[in-house]
């Protein structure tokens, strides 16, 4: 046995590292895109904040939207190290190519609603108060090199002329030194603008006057801001040089709300498109460090490895018309809304579904054992319960489904996000409980799960549009990952993996096919840890770890086997293993090809390893103590309901007695999907989602399983008790 499992994990590690080896660096998102030419000319970035796509227009920013019309574009993630980003974490963040924040000064507890510093002073070609941004960027454990670009440009002598009061921020040296930074000045902007390959200009930020922070001075009003800004735009456009790449990029937020923003350029490098990055793998969407990748990248100057983002390159458009840039527009304001409106939405929702299945399984739980009522209407509540149970189940694949229609572009986006789910629900909660295989216990459980994992791998293996800006996927204001399998996605597809393979299992070892079940088991496990490990599909550094033990005890289990120290050495040194393949063959593809498992491998090496261990494990325990109540209700009932069904003397199990004799499987099951969530939450940074967001999926379909089977005891009691009357 262990001499086949040994087999078992060296041929799966050569597969795995074959594929990611072979792994062609053109994602799906980037199959059609323009490859960037060898690097020549000049770049001029022009840096403002608080814009999004929703202000562009032909009457009110001509300029942009000329931009837009004949440049490449893109929604713009500009989070930095707080929930907002101000004008100086943006550029920051564009000086360093990371995350990088300015001290706030004020009272509040949350940063988010103290005021933005002011642009610092530039004294004999200094930056006034560097050092306090580089220790506020040593303290937030990031790996943040402030002065990336001013330094690496010197380093290569580049020059770099920065134009604005911000400007200066960005193209500093590490050690806050600037390159003779000019103030705006229309008058001498042809000068300024063609003196250096690289130029940096600060057009101004938007700030709303109803969300700025108090304290902050109140600005004028956001028409007058925006036409100002894009006034300035147009100037420098027109005074830079010809044949330069122009990028214009809104680097901050315009207040205490973070939104995506946007980013758009034009030039030889730059025609009529969409902004397609490798940190992303989304065309229109791209990140702030991907303009200091592309800054770098357009004159020739090397990009560290390990860079937050990845250089910014075309996806052309077959013209630049006017409908085509219409429709451009739409598509990445649709961009800013969906991802706008589901963030705030994520809580009530996450509540009140939680809650509301609590309080309906209590009531059943009171009827039941209360024996309220008459037996029949017991068992018509169990009934209509066990209806609920299946149909809150398929809420979670639902929740990405959604997004294949255009929720956000309603008036009350609660109520139409709502709506969309509940179509999604309806469909495949009829399909579990009318299809044939409702007869079977496990049927619906089945059914529901095997739905979960088919939209999930076809979403991941089709660049994850489903899962951006969805109640239960990626967030890309928050910008904590963009393709590829988040934490909540891994929980629902491993939970689904799992209880499928247990229903799959159980049938078989029913008809006495025990051996095949195992295999059936296993190659159920294999498929969803590829998809889930591999870079070009979910490219999940943590999840592996979380399902590979799993899956190995439930096939162990399914053979009869039982788990001896032995055999977990064995598991554990093969999950190891397998990891540190991965990761490794991922770091051996080139720091342009790397996904966040190279880039770990390469932390090791320059001895950053550390922080970033460091920092998850804030983050879970930031997150495990916040007042979210799905943070700690839901796995807490996970693991309750676990206990109940998996533990022999418990009340629960007992309960489940008809329903461990229709599925011999389901107590492994159980068992095995404890082990994933669990390892799950230990491995991943914010991993305490995993068992929250595993539990949606898991506790409806176990209670449905339960309620069958004591619907089923109650009329197998029924009617005996009608036959010893009718003697």
């Amino acid at each position: 046995m262990l001499r086949r499992a040994l087999a078992l994990t060296v041929a799966l590690a050569t597969v795995v590292v074959g594929l990611v080896i072979g792994w062609s660096p053109a994602s799906s998102a980037t199959s059609g895109a323009q490859p960037r030419a060898q690097p020549t000319g000049a770049v001029v970035v022009i840096g403002t904040g608080g814009i999004g796509w929703a202000d562009v227009s032909r009457k009110d920013t001509p300029n942009l939207w000329l931009l837009l019309r004949d440049g490449s574009s893109a929604a713009l993630s500009v989070r930095s190290v707080y929930s907002n980003t101000c004008p100086a974490d943006g550029w920051l963040g564009l000086s360093a190519g990371g995350r990088a924040a300015a001290p706030r000064t004020g009272d509040a507890s949350n940063p988010a609603d103290r005021p933005c510093a002011e642009a610092p002073m530039v004294v004999n070609d200094q930056v006034q108060g560097w050092s306090t941004f580089v220790s506020a960027a040593e303290g937030e454990r990031f790996d943040t090199r402030l002065g990336l670009i001013g330094t690496t440009a010197a380093q290569q002598q580049v020059c770099v002329r920065t134009v604005g009061a911000w400007a200066a921020v960005g193209g500093a040296r590490a050690d806050g030194s600037v390159e003779q930074p000019m103030a705006f000045d229309a008058q001498n902007l042809l000068e300024d603008l063609n003196a250096c390959p690289v130029t940096l200009v600060d057009v101004g930020s938007l700030r709303d006057p109803t969300d700025v922070a108090q304290g902050e001075p109140r600005p004028r009003s956001r028409a007058d801001q925006l036409r100002e800004i894009d006034a300035r735009i147009g100037q420098v456009v027109e005074a830079g040089p010809n044949g330069a790449d122009y990028v214009v990029g809104s680097l901050s937020d315009a207040g205490k709300s973070e939104r995506l923003r946007l980013v758009v350029a034009r030039g030889p490098h730059f025609g009529p498109g969409l902004l397609v990055s490798d940190s992303t793998h989304q065309s229109g969407l791209a990140q702030a460090p991907d303009l200091t990748a592309t800054v770098l990248s357009t004159v020739g100057l090397p990009v560290p490895p390990g860079l937050g983002g990845s250089p910014l390159v075309s996806e052309p458009a077959p013209d630049n018309s006017e409908r085509r840039a219409d429709d451009r527009l739409t598509s990445l304001v649709d961009y800013d809304e969906a991802s706008h409106e589901v963030h705030g939405l994520v809580e009530p929702f996450f509540t009140v579904f939680a809650y509301g299945q609590l309080a309906i399984y209590l009531l059943v739980l009171l009827v039941w054992k209360g024996r309220l009522g008459s037996e029949k209407t017991r068992v018509t509540v169990l009934q209509r319960v066990r209806v609920v149970a299946v149909v809150a189940s398929a809420v979670p694949v639902s929740t990405f489904l959604a997004n294949l229609l255009p929720w956000w572009r309603f008036a009350v986006p609660m109520v139409s996000v709502v709506a969309a789910v509940g179509l999604f629900v309806a469909i495949i909660a009829t399909a579990a409980l009318r299809g044939p295989w409702a007869r079977w216990a496990l049927g619906p459980m089945a059914f529901v799960s095997l739905m979960t994992i088919l939209v999930l791998t076809a979403d991941v293996m089709t660049g994850a549009r489903l899962q951006l800006s969805s109640l239960m996927g990626l967030q890309p204001v928050v910008a904590g990952r963009f393709y590829g399998m988040g934490n909540p996605t891994f929980a629902l597809y491993a939970t689904a993996v799992i209880l499928l393979a247990t229903a799959v299992s159980s049938a078989l070892v029913l008809a006495g096919q025990r051996r095949t079940a195992a295999i059936a088991v296993a190659t159920l496990g294999v498929f969803a840890i590829l998809v889930d490990g591999l870079p070009f599909w979910g490219a999940d550094g943590g999840g592996p770890p979380a399902l590979l033990p799993a899956i190995a005890y439930l096939v162990l289990a399914v053979l009869g086997l039982r788990l001896t120290w032995r055999r977990a050495l064995v598991i554990g040194g093969g999950v190891v293993g397998l990891s540190v393949v991965v990761a490794v063959a991922d770091w051996l593809r080139g720091p342009e090809r790397r996904t966040h498992l190279g880039n770990f491998v390469q932390a090791v090496i320059d001895g950053n390893a550390v922080d970033i261990v460091v920092r998850k494990a804030e983050q879970n325990w930031t997150i495990l103590t916040s007042n979210m109540p799905l943070t700690l209700l839901v796995p807490a009932a996970l693991l309750f309901v676990i206990y109940l069904m998996a533990r022999p003397t418990s009340w629960g199990s007992r309960a489940m007695r008809r329903s461990y004799e229709q599925a011999p499987t389901l107590r492994a099951g159980l068992v095995a999907l404890l082990t994933a969530l669990t390892i799950g939450f230990l491995v991943n940074d914010s991993g305490v989602a995993i068992p929250a967001v595993g539990a949606t999926l898991a506790v409806p379909l176990i209670v449905s399983v339960a309620l069958n089977a004591l619907v089923e005891e109650a009329r197998s009691a029924a009617t005996t008790r009608a036959a010893r009357r009718r003697r």
